[in-house]
């Protein structure tokens, strides 16, 4: 792509609230939150939460000018606010991919700039790839193609940075069965006792918690460890890595072509452990029109100090892209 015209923004833009809200039906199980803030007439831009089931908060308002862009966040199915939390029936990537659209055509939105890190850049190039005239570009933080060989990082490769934190992981599967610990949880994850469900979500959510930032922050691990985020994240991660995202493998680096002429800027944390730079190195090389934006002091986390400051640094040059 051109390249983007340079921006010198990089704090995050001040807490706004929602000018609308609403909760949208998708079939007899699913119902959706969605909001916009923002400028009701600006360029639209649509927000993707990461997990899958983590939920997107208020703090994501604010790596947008609420000033030029329409800024439109939801919660995917399963997820934060929307309803039945951490519900498993009809919940795959084609279904996301549905929603969006259905999210678009509800709101009269014609194209979006589409921003999504970890999960959330999964789902943003299957929706791209997907929908490509219904985008005007990406900003795709903490690169996750969600493939066997992330998946088993996520669960067995992240013990060689933090032991401590997968020793803990680990230990609430009793040993016989740690040699297929995606197994093992989504088994509990699953289950309706609340006595035994609980305990494995939090366990999964503070593992990851505790292993997305470069330094220590127990801010970071307590909101990981909230119930609400726990049960949604840690079941719906579960169950998307037991069924390899609902797409064939390796399908979202193969049809990058689909969305190689749109204007895509990447922004990856050199020391990411969680979503570890060789997939988004990947993804620049299957895309190499795509601005590639390494952070060489920062782990997984969009809140850390860098990887916020090169996000709002990226919605600023978009300003220029219509």
């Amino acid at each position: 792509m051109a390249d983007l015209p340079t921006s010198a923004r990089a704090e995050l833009y001040p807490e706004i609230e929602p000018h609308r809200a609403g909760m949208l039906a998708l079939d007899a199980t699913h119902t959706m939150y969605w909001e916009e803030s923002g400028n009701a007439a600006g360029t639209p831009v649509l927000f993707l939460h990461g997990g899958p089931g983590a939920g997107s908060s208020p703090a994501h308002r604010r790596f947008f000018d609420p000033a030029h862009y329409r800024i439109v966040i939801f919660d995917q199915r399963g997820a934060g606010r929307s309803t039945p939390l951490g519900e498993l029936r009809e919940n795959t990537t084609p279904h996301l991919v549905a929603d969006i659209e259905r999210l678009r055509r509800h709101l009269a939105v014609e194209r979006w700039l589409v921003f999504g890190g970890s999960w959330g850049s999964t789902l943003a190039l299957a929706y791209g790839e997907a929908h490509p005239e219904r985008c005007t570009g990406f900003i795709l933080r903490g690169v996750f193609l969600c493939r066997k060989s992330e998946i088993e990082w996520f669960l067995y490769g992240l013990r060689g940075f933090f032991p401590e934190a997968w020793r803990t992981f680990a230990a609430i599967i009793p040993p016989e069965e740690r040699g297929d610990l995606l197994r093992a949880y989504y088994r509990r994850l699953t289950d309706p006792d609340p006595g035994v469900h609980l305990p494995a979500a939090r366990a999964w959510s503070t593992y990851e918690g505790l292993c997305s930032t470069l330094l220590p922050s127990p801010e970071t691990v307590a909101y990981f460890a909230g119930d609400n985020v726990a049960l949604g994240l840690a079941r719906i991660e579960a169950h998307y890595f037991s069924h390899d995202i609902f797409l064939p493998q390796d399908a979202l680096l193969a049809n990058v072509g689909r969305v190689r002429e749109l204007p895509c800027t990447i922004v990856q944390g050199r020391y990411d452990a969680v979503c570890p730079i060789v997939t988004a190195d990947e993804l620049h090389e299957a895309w190499p029109e795509a601005e590639y934006i390494v952070v060489p002091d920062a782990g997984h986390s969009a809140w850390e100090p860098a990887i916020c400051a090169e996000l709002v640094k990226a919605t600023e040059r978009f300003k220029a892209w219509r």
